[in-house]
């Protein structure tokens, strides 16, 4: 009998811990493994393994091994929380920000003080090398324990789930449920800086470039103050975790809820139409990461124009793509159509300027089932009180439109900014929101197969941290597009497929996480309430602007 780890096979030693077959793989750092992934399962690296079975380790460099220093993270930050401010200090980790975690102290505004006590006790707990143990209970038990400790929040959200197990996990005598496996123990969680990032807290995590240092801290106001406006508006509807969402559907106020968000949706937009206007600016530029809604919020921006009286005309940056036999491929052989050098730049800011000048152009028109510009394109011109909307993925970009002068441009970034949280120490990401609606999207209209789109996304991702994130700061104005309601809707579509994805399959530790958090969430059959020029529409079906 033998176990095999990153392809290498070793003879199979009778209750021999993984960690024990790690310390003979010179080419690895023992400490460096998280955990190791085995059947889409994370598995402690102190776990026995089984006979026959098949790992691979995760480390910081790995998607999942990112969320399981994260998690890790939290925990030893809570634990420095507890003795540098007292046990009775509540704490709510709300979003990431830049590489950092944006956290809020209740009650308290964080000082620079502050942010190095915690700062120092977290490293000394780190030092310490405290083990995580895990421990196999019920939710009658975890239940107990939080009541006790006052975490009416967990509370709330266990009452809701469906399972009796729970596997909690403990360090310095404190109990947590993080919603994932952790590290074996604080000390593989020792590269970190807390800082002050008032009225909250920076927990900056690893450099991806360098995990040995903590990532820089890139000031982010307007990205900041977009999350907090959206987080204020969610305490204003008492909407901020999950159970909140369910008690809704239980007491039959989530029609209400649905009305509510999106007229909130139809304020900002035409709140953004009117700086528009105001702003003087005859181009408008959308952009935004993947499935953010971007195509609805640019029509429904159009709409708005059009009640102010104002016919904007729209141009795709889709048909200034270059033929595809004249790209360059990457270096791992494959056309990278992200980029900005796969778009014509030079032929869009003549024709931009031409355009802003009065004067008629022919726009292009790119097929893509040739990979081609087609012979003819169409005319356009513009008349002088006439804005140019377009959407792209480099719109923030000051290359993209480097011919027109910055005060003729009005720049929007777009995103599902979640900041609805299972409880108070697990946020809902971002980014899973966004993997949910394109996994929908494209399995309805696509006929895209869940494990393909889930395939698909680290390549989304990279195209997002080299070409979007970094310019979230140029824009002029921010646009959340998340919806407190939406988790309640999107189940009912995501996780039948979720469900669906075999142990087999490469994306199934990713199908199972999505799972898991979708387990907390009560699932709304409300889908006529949702109106049909919603942005939740382009993903779920019947938007009036297919």
């Amino acid at each position: 009998m033998s176990i095999t780890i990153n392809g290498r096979e070793f003879p199979l030693v009778e209750n021999a811990p993984y960690s024990d077959y790690l310390n003979r793989m010179p080419e690895i750092d023992p400490h460096a493994v998280l955990a190791l992934q085995v059947s889409g399962e994370d598995v402690s690296p102190r776990a026995v393994p089984k006979p026959d079975s098949v790992a691979r380790t995760l480390t910081f460099r790995d998607e999942e091994g990112r969320r399981i220093y994260e998690r890790t993270l939290q925990f030893l930050f809570l634990m420095a929380v507890r003795r540098a401010l007292g046990p009775e200090q509540r704490v709510r980790i709300e979003h990431s920000l830049g590489k950092g975690i944006y956290i809020a102290l209740e009650g308290i505004e964080a000082t620079d003080d502050i942010a190095a006590r915690i700062d120092s006790e977290m490293r000394a707990l780190a030092r310490a090398d405290i083990p995580f143990e895990s421990h196999a209970g019920t939710r009658r038990e975890a239940l107990r324990y939080f009541e006790t400790t006052g975490q009416t929040d967990k509370v709330r959200l266990l009452n809701y789930r469906n399972f009796e197990h729970f596997l909690l996990y403990s360090a310095d005598g404190m109990l947590e449920y993080f919603y994932g496996g952790m590290a074996p123990s604080t000390g593989y969680v020792s590269v970190f800086r807390v800082l002050c990032c008032a009225p909250g807290l920076l927990l900056m995590m690893p450099d991806p470039a360098n995990p040995s240092e903590p990532a820089p801290f890139r000031p982010m106001p307007k990205l900041k103050a977009a999350f907090s406006e959206s987080s204020q508006w969610n305490r204003w509807q008492h909407v901020t975790n999950a159970a909140d969402i369910n008690d809704r559907i239980v007491s039959g106020d989530f029609r209400e809820l649905v009305r509510i968000c999106e007229g909130q949706h139809e304020r900002a937009i035409y709140q953004i139409a009117d700086r528009f206007m105001a702003s003087g600016a005859r181009l408008m530029l959308i952009a935004g990461p993947s499935s953010s809604g971007k195509t609805t919020f640019a029509k429904r921006m159009q709409t708005a124009l059009t009640v102010l009286g104002v016919r904007s005309v729209r141009v795709s940056l889709d048909d200034y793509y270059i033929d595809r036999d004249k790209l360059e491929k990457d270096e791992n052989g494959q056309y990278d159509f992200e980029k900005l050098e796969a778009l014509d730049v030079a032929l869009l800011g003549e024709q931009l300027a031409a355009l802003l000048r009065g004067e008629e152009v022919e726009i292009p028109e790119f097929d893509f089932n040739t990979g081609r510009r087609t012979p003819q394109g169409h005319l356009l011109r513009v008349e002088p009180d006439q804005p140019i909307v377009i959407e792209g993925i480099h719109g923030l970009n000051e290359r993209l439109t480097a011919t027109v002068p910055r005060d003729m441009k009005f720049k929007i970034y777009t995103s599902a900014l979640t900041t609805l949280n299972l409880d108070d120490h697990n946020r809902i990401r971002t980014t899973d929101m966004r993997l949910l609606r394109r996994i929908v999207r494209d399995h309805q209209f696509r006929g895209t197969r869940p494990e393909d789109t889930i395939a698909m996304w680290p390549i989304v991702r990279r195209g997002e941290e080299n070409y979007i994130f970094p310019y979230q700061e140029e824009a002029d104005v921010m646009f959340n597009s998340s919806l407190a309601y939406e988790p309640a809707i999107m189940k009912k579509y995501a996780y039948p497929l979720l469900k669906a994805v075999s142990p087999d399959d490469p994306g199934y530790s990713i199908a199972r996480r999505l799972c898991k958090f979708l387990n907390y969430i009560y699932s709304a059959d409300a889908l006529d309430e949702v109106p049909p020029g919603s942005i939740l529409r382009e993903f779920v079906g019947g938007s009036c602007y297919a």
